[in-house]
């Protein structure tokens, strides 16, 4: 109902009806203001409605599960970067422990050098 293809034919459809009926070509089943044509239109409202509504339905709750599964991989994705975090900050610590070390004994090596 949402189609290129729906709205062409339906346009053709009406253009059909409203010539058969303005020129009189055939019996007018219908006459000018067109009534059973309105009364088909708003019958194809009314049937289609529950059809559009279904559908968007549909497509929310699609929109949510995707929603929902973006925000487990956002919470998975903080979570390794935290860790990678911790990772990083305990490879500085040791790395500043052993410049410390070999500072002491780069220093303890040039006092028994000068003396």
């Amino acid at each position: 109902m949402g189609s290129w293809t729906f709205i062409i034919i339906q346009s053709i459809i009406l253009m059909f009806w409203i010539a058969l009926n303005v020129t009189a070509y055939v019996q007018q089943w219908d006459p000018y203001p067109f009534i059973l044509l309105n009364l088909a239109l708003s019958f194809q409202a009314a049937y289609a409605a529950p059809f559009i509504m279904m559908s968007q339905n549909r497509q929310q709750d699609i929109d949510r599960k995707s929603a929902e599964d973006d925000f487990k991989i956002n919470i998975k994705a903080e979570l390794e970067i935290e860790l990678l975090h911790q990772k990083i900050d305990q490879l500085r610590e040791t790395e500043v422990l052993d410049l410390t070390v070999a500072v002491k004994e780069l220093t303890a090596l040039l006092r028994t050098a000068k003396s």
